[in-house]
């Protein structure tokens, strides 16, 4: 029995329509694009944002994470988690991985200036050793008190 509901989609009424009708679950919001992120966070009801960012594609010089600094301060306010999908990391080759994981870096900076809590999520239901997902995170650069909470 799963105590969580993975909620996908692009329109902002199915999403609302969702989140009422899991009350009580923990409720993780996928997202497609930056400006439904932001609604949401504003707006609804959830616990975890979960960024897909194989999708995404990096400008000439900054990169895009689909996180900023603007939604780091609205998650922050709102009690939100950041989540990482790890199906991406473990499924992706060559340099797209090393895209992933560029951003992946990126987001654990700015949620640790901004003192947001992250998670690693699996999608498709693989649960991963506790100890490896811990030096995942410590060697993409998350601090000790981010990987006590994972």
């Amino acid at each position: 029995m799963r105590n969580y509901v993975l909620i996908k989609e692009k329109s902002f009424d199915k999403i609302r329509k969702k989140i009422k009708e899991n009350k009580g679950k923990t409720i993780i919001f996928s997202g497609g694009n930056d400006e439904l992120n932001r609604k949401v966070l504003e707006k609804e009801n959830i616990n975890i944002l979960l960024l897909n960012l194989s999708e995404k594609k990096d400008r000439l010089k900054q990169k895009d994470s689909g996180f900023n600094h603007v939604l780091a301060k609205i998650a922050k306010k709102n009690n939100i988690i950041i989540g990482i999908n790890l199906d991406e990391i473990i499924n992706s080759k060559g340099k797209n991985k090393s895209e992933i994981l560029g951003r992946i870096k990126q987001n654990i900076r700015l949620c640790n200036k901004n003192k947001l809590k992250m998670k690693f999520i699996s999608q498709n239901g693989n649960e991963r050793n506790i100890y490896d997902l811990k030096a995942l995170g410590l060697v993409l650069g998350m601090p000790t008190w981010m990987t006590k909470s994972l």
